[in-house]
């Protein structure tokens, strides 16, 4: 890489370091910001675990939805003004799910909450789940999504589609088949329906790792270290979801995107579930959240991002399956 395309790149991820997360994204792609304590006065502070257990609304969300969840918050505490503090914690919700809420867990050496009052997901199966363990009994879904592939920008590999992820030439940067639900549940089952799994992954299942030495590594923790990694020349091409398309690139970060078609794009299969845990300690609070989810305020909010607003059918509160 010449020596000035690598002040480009470094000027890049400066300049979101800087807007999005502060200087924390160089070392963790911004992942210290996935735990926010909201104030109703428009303040946030991060990292205050404790929060989850004393807040008047504690909400564990899929991760993938982060840049939506200022403004969300900030117009719900508008809206419900007797709702002073929200603490939201935005990781994959596979690990919420599996560490913080069937067992104790702990962030950063903290304990935290295993009953918040909100949980959220993109596979439905997290929430029937809990149904089973007698922790929820009904949900709603409130979004939409779809898969893409993020690239450089000017797309210097000249990738035209997913077809190209087999070749040779180019570092795929994939999410990790443990913990993270956009390639557990959808990513990968494109790979498969594209017949090209098992070359681009040799069936590994691992994380912060190459899947295949030199061409496709899974990320450590979190999806959203892929565009810091074609950032950086550490990969050509990654699977992303669409928002994180348009979000980094409405950042000004050096990214851009290659559409996937319909069905691989997976567009038919992906929603935001959403309901209130049993023991949650501030049901009537959990309640407004929910009912604030369906109004335009809330649709729009998520449309502005680029997620598919959620139909009539969708948003309406129902049991969850067994099956």
């Amino acid at each position: 890489m010449s020596t000035k395309l690598k002040n480009v790149c470094f000027a890049s991820v400066a300049a979101a370091s800087m807007f999005l997360f502060g200087s924390s994204i160089a070392a963790d792609a911004g992942q210290g910001h996935d735990y926010r304590t909201f104030y109703a006065d428009g303040h946030i502070e991060y990292g205050r675990i404790s929060d989850s257990y004393n807040s008047d609304l504690t909400v564990y969300v899929a991760g993938n939805q982060f840049m939506v969840m200022e403004d969300l918050i900030k117009d719900f505490q508008k809206n419900n003004p007797s709702v002073k503090t929200v603490y939201l914690e935005t990781i994959p919700p596979g690990q919420i799910l599996k560490g913080q809420i069937l067992q104790q867990g702990k962030i950063n050496g903290q304990k935290t909450a295993q009953n918040p009052d909100i949980y959220g997901s993109v596979n439905l199966g997290h929430l029937k789940k809990l149904k089973e363990k007698g922790l929820m009994d009904s949900y709603l879904t409130y979004a939409h999504n779809k898969l893409e592939l993020m690239v450089a920008k000017g797309n210097p590999k000249n990738i035209k589609g997913v077809e190209d992820l087999t070749r040779k030439d180019l570092v795929k940067s994939f999410p990790n088949p443990l913990t993270e639900g956009i390639y557990k549940f959808y990513g990968s089952q494109m790979l498969k329906d594209l017949g090209m799994y098992q070359e681009l992954t040799n069936d590994k299942q691992c994380k912060g790792c190459w899947a295949v030495e030199g061409e496709t590594y899974y990320t450590k923790r979190h999806h959203r270290e892929t565009p810091h990694r074609i950032e950086n020349g550490k990969a050509d091409v990654g699977i992303v979801w669409t928002t994180e398309v348009k979000y980094n690139k409405s950042l000004g970060r050096a990214l851009e995107g290659v559409e996937i078609p319909a069905p691989y794009n997976m567009a038919d299969k992906v929603g935001y579930s959403i309901g209130i845990l049993k023991t949650a300690k501030n049901q009537q609070n959990a309640k407004r959240y929910l009912t604030y989810l369906t109004t335009d305020g809330a649709q729009n909010i998520y449309a502005k991002y680029g997620f598919v607003k959620a139909n009539a059918q969708d948003l309406t509160i129902k049991p969850i399956p067994s099956k």
